[in-house]
């Protein structure tokens, strides 16, 4: 049986009695933001009924709780480098398919899209749709994509995405018409519209009337090779990756399809990103969005974020700042106009304890893959203690787990090794054989050494160090000595990979508001950054070509289970395999989860409206804000 889905993305017409393209020019100019009057007058800008698709995406703001806004001003951001423009790329969250606020599926850039069996996509492209330039978005900026980037071996040599791929197969392609276009598949995935959805998209577009002069198919070679010279590349297909980086939006002649544009090259102090004059959702009044005119994001070093947020100088902030910094950043409404929230973060576990299954240490590696040293080290951890000193109560002592907002949470899950219980905890431990101590109370590994644990971290939070600190005096009493390791990102993530970090404090899971069509992958050895397992990630990533299998039979199974979740497209079956590996994940206690549901600050200027006052935090599936439609808020005159 075909299980046909089509989704259609155009609602609420009747808002605009379905004429918005047919305005009179006198009634477009009434709907135009200010921002635009010089180049409407000078007719460099074409008018609005213009510019936007005949079938525009139209966002009913009362619907949602929230008001239709006013065009006009600039939101300011601190980011703690350069690099950090991607946040735009997040915050801005145009998707071909997206989620909304309750992370259901929808189309957003596509008008309608129809999925059969998880194995044929089939996009409807809005009639009129036009990138940031004026071009039109059309089937051939998807065919581009495919033929020319996608299975060019120079751009592409590694062959796709991995969401693009079954069995390392890519799918089919074709273009059915100027405004359609179909992927097949022979066999589901699954993973293909939540890629195109994620805070770090799937690209299977790009604006190809611009893109062709980069190409060595479509451009001739002397004028190839000064383009190269002049961008400081020596390959083309690095100028090629260089001017059509989407989603680290460094380039700012790149057309796009976001709220905003950049309009500043790097390297710079401040990136001012600008209002794209052709972007396709409008408000129930016909108000084109986003409402705000420009964003800019300054830039200056991270661990000053806080103090600077606090000095009034960011009129909207989430990056950079931590629950540690809410007391202080409360007390700037007081000096500033600016408003403080809690929004629930969305980690299975704001921090969470990573035994290295893979450690280069042998006894030690034996001893981590034994369950009854992992669940010890568990029962050892008094995580009320760590909730009330490092959270002040406000989060909730869990495992590493999906959070109770996600259809598939069970109390079970969450409680799974997590109650203080010492005694259990060294009955489990003297289980496994770590029954004799030294003269100072530490147990004696099997070759005599001392029962010490040295704990790795990117030393990025001062939470981290808190609660380990902690930790220490909990594993101390069953014998265990706990030592704290700091070195910067890159190289923990390097030693991890290698098998020299022992044990390392991290986040926890990364989506804990999964739904059954979410891929369950983060459950599993499926990649090399998962610090519990990263060869047996490795191994899965490159399809058995490096790193390890995985040894032990729950691990094992957890991939099996994963396959078998991509090779189904019936909602309950998938819906059981979360189940089944969730109850193995928790209770084999791969990552160490303290406390979940803890809070994030979200600082905004007290004139910014529509701003959620509750919301959820995370990169995956939310994208920070941008499920919340960050063009949407707007900048009322007077304070609020």
């Amino acid at each position: 049986m075909i299980t046909r889905r089509t989704v259609l993305g155009t609602v609420g017409l009747s808002a605009l009695g379905c004429a918005l393209p047919g305005l009179t020019r006198a009634a477009d100019r009434e709907l135009e933001p200010e921002y635009l009057d010089d180049r409407l007058k000078a007719r460099s800008l074409p008018p609005l009924n213009e510019r936007l698709p005949k079938r525009p995406r139209i966002v009913g703001l009362k619907t949602m709780g929230r008001t239709p806004g006013r065009y006009g001003g600039t939101v300011r951001t601190i980011i703690g480098s350069g690099k950090d423009v991607r946040l735009m790329t997040i915050y801005g969250y145009a998707r071909l398919v997206g989620y909304d606020e309750h992370l259901v599926m929808q189309p957003d850039i596509l008008e309608a899209f129809q999925s059969e069996n998880d194995t044929v996509f089939t996009f409807t492209i809005r009639d009129g749709h036009k990138w940031s330039d004026g071009s039109p978005l059309t089937a051939d900026d998807f065919r581009y994509w495919w033929d020319d980037v996608l299975l060019n071996k120079d751009l592409t040599p590694g062959g796709g995405s991995l969401d693009l791929r079954v069995d390392g197969k890519l799918p089919r392609f074709e273009v059915l018409d100027a405004l359609t276009v179909r992927y097949s598949w022979e066999r589901p995935n699954p993973n293909f519209l939540p890629g195109l959805a994620g805070p770090q998209p799937l690209i299977v577009v790009g604006p190809s009337a611009y893109l062709k002069k980069f190409h060595k198919n479509y451009q001739d070679e002397f004028r190839l090779s000064a383009l190269m010279k002049e961008n400081r590349v020596k390959k083309w297909a690095d100028l090629h990756i260089k001017m059509s980086r989407e989603y680290r939006p460094e380039n700012p002649e790149l057309p796009t399809l976001y709220p905003w544009r950049n309009t500043t090259a790097p390297p710079a102090e401040q990136f001012v990103f600008e209002r794209n004059p052709f972007f396709h959702r409008v408000d129930e009044n016909g108000r084109q969005l986003p409402y705000i005119d420009r964003f800019v994001l300054n830039v200056s070093s991270s661990s000053i974020i806080p103090a600077k947020t606090g000095a009034g100088e960011s009129d909207l902030q989430a990056t950079g700042i931590d629950f540690a910094d809410y007391t202080f950043l409360k007390d700037a409404e007081d000096r500033y106009p600016v408003k403080v929230d809690l929004w629930k973060m969305t980690r299975g576990s704001r921090v969470a304890i990573l035994p290295n299954l893979n450690c280069g240490d042998d006894v030690w590696r034996a001893l981590l893959r034994d369950v009854r040293v992992r669940r010890a080290l568990s029962l050892a951890i008094d995580r009320h203690e760590i909730n009330m000193a490092v959270f002040y109560g406000l989060g909730k002592p869990s495992a590493d787990t999906v959070l109770p907002e996600s259809p598939l949470f069970k109390p079970e899950y969450a409680k799974a090794w997590i109650d203080h219980d010492p005694h259990k905890a060294n009955a489990l431990l003297d289980e496994a054989g770590l029954n004799n101590r030294n003269d100072d109370g530490l147990r004696l590994l099997p070759d005599g050494r001392p029962a010490e644990i040295t704990i790795e971290t990117p030393g990025e939070s001062t939470v981290d160090t808190d609660v380990l600190e902690l930790v220490t005096d909990h594993w101390r009493k069953i014998g265990i000595a706990l030592f704290i390791r700091t070195s910067q990102r890159d190289i923990f993530r390097s030693r991890a990979q290698a098998g020299h970090i022992m044990m390392s404090i991290w986040y926890g899971i990364e989506n804990g508001v999964a739904t059954a069509d979410m891929n369950p992958q983060q459950l599993a050895p499926t990649s090399d950054d998962q610090l519990q397992w990263p060869l047996w990630g490795m191994h899965y990533l490159s399809l058995g070509q490096h790193g390890q299998a995985p040894d032990l039979p729950e691990a094992a199974e957890l991939i099996k289970l994963q396959n078998s979740w991509r090779e189904t497209a019936h909602m309950a079956e998938r819906t059981a395999i979360w189940h089944k590996m969730l109850a193995i994940f928790t209770s084999q206690v791969y990552s160490i989860g303290l406390v979940n549901g803890t809070l994030q600050p979200i600082l905004r200027s007290d004139r910014l409206q529509n701003v959620p006052k509750n919301g959820l935090y995370g990169f995956d599936p939310t994208s920070y804000f941008g499920i919340y439609m960050p063009d949407t808020f707007w900048l009322s005159e007077e304070q609020a």
